[in-house]
């Protein structure tokens, strides 16, 4: 067998259950490894960033100019984000996925910028000290590719729609997604509590929703993270609240 067809074959073809270990292990991150060439240099560099995701999953950053990252991809935008917590045992044991990408810097003028600071401070709240200073910027982190490693064996390559969530207005999901979170978390922290201890099987804690999506919800509780799935896509904002429902019922029959 050549070189070639042997590496080639170490790759799983693409499903579902792939897709969806990727999204999860995007959706949930709080931490990642950022790659970048240096400017002046084109030395390759990691660091680590703190990040979060837009309603489409898209990854998000908060950086500030002072950081030799922010000066790099301002120079070049191509990047790449390592994205998966080692956990217990062997650290290649689990899943990690490195999100090939393109940053794209996130205007204070404009009606993205708002939308990525509401997610980004619902998922790290201590970045309020500093977020409006006006050093700092967001950057979405176009996704163009990714590779995944699933475990031991477990080996895929996945593209740009393998990875992303389908939205039809993401200000109208916006709007919809502020006063759901909001109200969720001051009325019906009960239902919140369900969702994580009787759906996830997650750790008795004080979990709260920080962030939803068409796709799911995702459940915070200090440095915990949890996703949990709507049976299916929403294809609209008006569908928010009957799935909220029907997550509710489904946990207290659990």
């Amino acid at each position: 067998m050549s070189l070639e067809k042997e590496a080639k074959s170490v790759i799983r073809p693409t499903d579902d259950q792939a897709r969806r270990l990727a999204k999860e292990l995007i959706r949930t991150a709080r931490f990642g490894a950022l790659a970048v060439l240096e400017a002046g240099t084109r030395h390759p560099v990691a660091s680590r960033v703190a990040v979060a995701t837009d309603l489409d999953g898209t990854p998000v950053i908060l950086t500030s100019s002072l950081s030799g990252h922010t000066t790099a991809v301002l120079a070049d935008p191509s990047c790449s984000l390592l994205l998966g917590e080692p956990g217990k045992g062997d650290p290649l044991a689990h899943p990690r996925v490195s999100l090939f990408c393109t940053a794209a810097k996130i205007s204070r003028e404009s009606t993205e910028h708002e939308r990525l600071r509401n997610r980004y401070l619902s998922r790290h709240p201590k970045a309020e000290l500093y977020v409006d200073f006006g050093d700092f910027s967001f950057f979405r982190l176009e996704l163009s590719r990714a590779s995944l490693n699933g475990g031991f064996g477990k080996a895929f390559e996945l593209e740009k729609q393998d990875l992303e969530t389908p939205v039809s207005d993401l200000a109208d999901w916006a709007s919809v997604e502020a006063g759901a979170v909001a109200h969720m978390n001051s009325d019906h922290r009960d239902a919140v509590k369900l969702y994580a201890q009787n759906l996830l099987k997650a750790e008795a804690a004080n979990w709260r929703l920080a962030c939803l999506d068409p796709e799911g919800i995702d459940l915070v509780a200090g440095d915990k993270v949890r996703r949990l799935w709507f049976a299916d896509r929403l294809e609209d904002p008006s569908e928010l609240r009957p799935a909220l429902v029907a997550l509710a019922l489904q946990a207290r029959n659990t």
